[in-house]
């Protein structure tokens, strides 16, 4: 290639046709570009990337037990220039089969002798010391042809179907399985347990529920039985505080009725009795004056008898009127209608008494001394 060269950042480039740093037999550039002089200088480029070998391998065990073992290896060139010019010597013309090939056979020899000096049980429990131990057998020989070993890691380890491996495992086996079972029951125990919990939470919650139902219930019940009564019972009350006013309205108008037949009917009655009381006792009254009179054979003497006594009667007439309940209704003007009637009765008392009397005295008298000639009298 001519001119100016520029490697990609995980190749080396070598330029072959004079030495190179530290005796080199050829010039190792990394990370920059180089001018190239054409016909004088050839130009090749090593791939520094990273590379992944697998193997597989037989091995046998102290014990003489066969496994088969499956492991992978990555590698690649190093960085420095040895080991660049111990790759590019080796791998430069078939880099990735060559590289993968020659790393798989070192591998494989030390990974057989270091199994060869373990047991099956170590193998299996101690795999990590097997790896670490092939990677530092190794690191020498990997060293000398330039490459390095970012990880080796061991995949799987069998025993070829001999049943040795599985027999080691069966009593853990058993154990983990007894482990699990226990486990398990403890779980399916818990998982009860928490399952009856459960029910029984909810057979509680449940029985609150239809507690709780059951009083919103009767509370409801109570609350619309109320309401159903509270228009009849409203109802009642009215029709109790109504007759009772109408109680109440029929005694006053009794009570007003009573009032009036007393007024209109008692109290009349009661005066016009009082009234007759009157005149009859005046006219027992005018009898025995008339006997009196009648007695002395003195016109002259009865008149003036009568005269004198009839203030007494109306005096007597006008007491009884006093003390009888009698009641007047026109005020001042009834009272004078009453006193006027008991003068005119008195008046007509006297007219009866001379109308009656006053013959017999007459003629008896004349039958003693002959005729009288009565005198006019006036009150």
């Amino acid at each position: 290639m001519l001119g100016y060269n520029v490697p990609e950042p995980d190749e080396a480039m070598l330029i072959s046709g004079k030495k190179g740093q530290e005796g080199a037999p050829f010039d190792v550039v990394v990370g920059h570009g180089k001018w190239v002089m054409p016909f004088f200088r050839k130009v090749r480029f090593l791939s520094m990337a990273l590379h992944e070998a697998q193997i597989r391998e037989v091995c046998v065990t102290t014990q003489g037990i066969q496994l088969n073992v499956r492991a992978v290896i990555a590698h690649k060139v190093g960085g420095d220039v040895a080991s660049i010019v111990n790759a590019g010597q080796r791998f430069i013309s078939e880099q990735e089969n060559e590289m993968n090939q020659l790393t798989g056979q070192v591998f494989s020899g030390h990974l057989r002798s270091i199994v060869g000096s373990m047991t099956v049980e170590q193998i299996i429990r101690e795999r990590d010391t097997l790896a670490r131990q092939v990677l530092e057998a190794s690191k020498r020989e990997m060293g000398s042809i330039g490459l390095v070993v970012d990880s080796f890691q061991i995949q799987s380890i069998d025993d070829m179907d001999s049943g040795y491996i599985n027999a080691l495992a069966a009593p853990n086996i058993a154990k983990v399985q007894r482990e699990a079972a226990v486990e398990r029951a403890r779980a399916d125990q818990e998982s009860a347990k928490a399952q009856q919990e459960s029910l029984r939470n909810q057979a509680d919650y449940e029985r609150e529920t239809s507690i709780k139902r059951a009083q919103i219930k009767s509370e409801t019940d109570k609350a619309n039985a109320e309401a159903a009564q509270a228009g009849p019972l409203a109802e009642a009350r009215v029709n109790q505080e109504i007759i009772r006013e109408q109680s109440v309205l029929a005694q006053a108008q009794a009570d007003l009725r009573e009032q009036q037949l007393i007024s209109e009917v008692v109290k009349p009655a009661e005066a016009e009795a009082r009234r007759t009381q009157i005149i009859a006792e005046a006219d027992a009254r005018a009898v025995e004056i008339q006997s009196a009179a009648a007695a002395k054979h003195n016109r002259i003497a009865l008149d003036q008898q009568i005269i004198e006594q009839l203030p007494a009667l109306v005096g007597e007439i006008a007491k009884g009127l006093g003390s009888s309940n009698l009641t007047v209704f026109n005020g001042a003007e009834g009272v004078n209608e009453v006193m006027t009637g008991v003068v005119t009765q008195g008046a007509a008392l006297l007219k009866s008494l001379q109308s009656e009397f006053v013959p017999k005295v007459v003629d008896e008298a004349a039958d003693d001394t002959g005729p009288v000639t009565p005198e006019p009298t006036s009150l």
